[in-house]
């Protein structure tokens, strides 16, 4: 006899804590569901024998005021989505604040998927995440401020206090979807830079080094002739704070260069253009780094 879960039994567990849910938290601004159409699917999949499964799961806010006396004004928001095996298998939750810097983000949302990992598999546990997040995110707001004005005895600086930029090469750069996805990938993640297509492919971006790393780790799965990170600068950060951040910039956001060789066949990237962008940014030793000659 199998304990498997059929697709229509999870989808009845979904509904009954959608269900309950919306009793518990009556206001919008506790609680809304944000894709109507996913739950009437769901809801026609649950009646409907001969339904389809629905085409998209799920999407829901939870919004949570944590119950700590000096952070009353704090609110935190759970942005939830619930895959259609669940709760065989976990929800998919990005908790968000105003006040939590890009780290202390990270910090928390994977904290609170160790949670769910280790105590609620195969349960439906929004109510649980929703409590620990009421419990447990509040403390994050401060969390590295105070490890980070406690100099680390150990040599190794933590990842979050580097600032990191990245120069990329590649064969070329020419497919529209990945164009998108530098751009939006590297606004997610709070990096800047440039994006240069065409052939050569030339990215630069630069940020929290986590970021860095987490850009290059989603760029790369994607299929290139070749690609690889041409030279890598790292700075540790005193402080680590936002304008420290932003005055390690060379760059203010991530834009597309286009420097048409004129009279080429509109890929080939006139690089005496690219040397005076880079010159202008303080940048020009990188040139010779991709190219092996000296600029003009």
């Amino acid at each position: 006899e199998t304990t498997e879960m059929t697709n229509r039994e999870e989808a009845e567990i979904q509904i009954s804590e959608l269900d309950l849910l919306s009793s518990m938290f009556p206001y919008e601004e506790e609680f809304i569901v944000t894709d109507q159409v996913a739950l009437a699917e769901l809801k026609h999949y649950v009646e409907n024998e001969s339904a389809d499964m629905p085409s998209s799961k799920v999407q829901f806010i939870l919004n949570v005021k944590p119950e700590v006396s000096n952070a009353s004004m704090v609110e935190f928001s759970m942005a939830c989505a619930l895959p259609f095996k669940y709760p065989t298998v976990l929800p998919e939750i990005t908790v968000r604040s105003s006040l939590l810097s890009r780290a202390q983000q990270i910090h928390l949302n994977s904290d609170l998927k160790t949670y769910l990992t280790e105590n609620c598999s195969g349960e439906p546990c929004m109510l649980s995440a929703r409590e620990w997040v009421k419990d447990h995110a509040a403390a994050y707001i401060d969390k590295e401020l105070s490890s980070s004005s406690v100099t680390t005895s150990n040599a190794t600086q933590s990842e979050d206090s580097m600032f990191t930029r990245l120069w990329i090469y590649s064969h070329h750069i020419y497919n529209k979807q990945k164009r998108k996805n530098i751009i939006d990938w590297a606004k997610e993640l709070s990096l800047s830079g440039f994006c240069m297509p065409g052939k050569p492919g030339v990215v630069c971006v630069e940020g929290l080094q986590s970021s860095c790393e987490e850009f290059w780790s989603r760029v790369r799965k994607l299929t290139w002739k070749r690609i690889l990170i041409r030279h890598r600068e790292d700075v540790s950060l005193e402080g680590g704070g936002h304008a420290e951040i932003q005055k390690q910039r060379k760059f203010s956001t991530l834009e597309e260069k286009c420097f048409d060789a004129h009279g080429a066949r509109g890929n080939h990237m006139d690089l005496g253009q690219l040397y005076r962008f880079l010159e202008e940014k303080g940048c020009a030793d990188i040139f010779q780094m991709y190219f092996g000659v000296e600029g003009h």
